[in-house]
């Protein structure tokens, strides 16, 4: 089955924070819009996250994500949890290490069993005070 974006208007998602508390400019909604013009910022200080509910169970299998260099998030954690225990992140899905660059940059999941929500953590910034700024954020996968 080929995997295709588990992101739609089910899909609810939470970050850790907004540069500024300016949701308007920076906020989640910007992760997903579509339009390379707008992004996600966060407030300095580290770890950050992304807080992804499927609504339904899912098999993940990648993360997109297009960062502003010199904004990335140099350690991430994809941690996922069961739809029998949903507020327990208890799965390692992925741990990667992207680059300082602006394209987009593909992470493979292992994942062998459905999801129910997804946490991204990112424990390490390549800002100085632990800013992360991403343009395009989609997680591919099937149900």
């Amino acid at each position: 089955m080929a995997s295709t974006s588990l992101i739609n208007q089910d899909t609810r998602i939470k970050v850790s924070s907004v540069l500024n508390r300016d949701t308007t400019s920076f906020g989640k909604q910007h992760l997903i819009d579509g339009t390379e013009e707008t992004c996600w910022n966060s407030e300095q200080g580290l770890p950050q996250h992304i807080l992804v509910d499927f609504g339904t169970p899912a098999i993940l299998q990648t993360i997109n994500l297009t960062f502003q260099g010199g904004f990335v998030g140099k350690t991430c954690v994809a941690l996922g949890s069961t739809p029998d225990q949903p507020n327990d992140y208890n799965v390692t899905l992925a741990t990667f290490y992207p680059q300082d660059i602006n394209p987009m940059q593909s992470f493979a999941m292992v994942c062998d069993q459905p999801i129910q929500r997804l946490k991204l953590v990112f424990e390490e910034s390549t800002d100085f005070y632990g800013r992360i700024t991403i343009y395009k954020f989609d997680v591919l996968g099937t149900r």
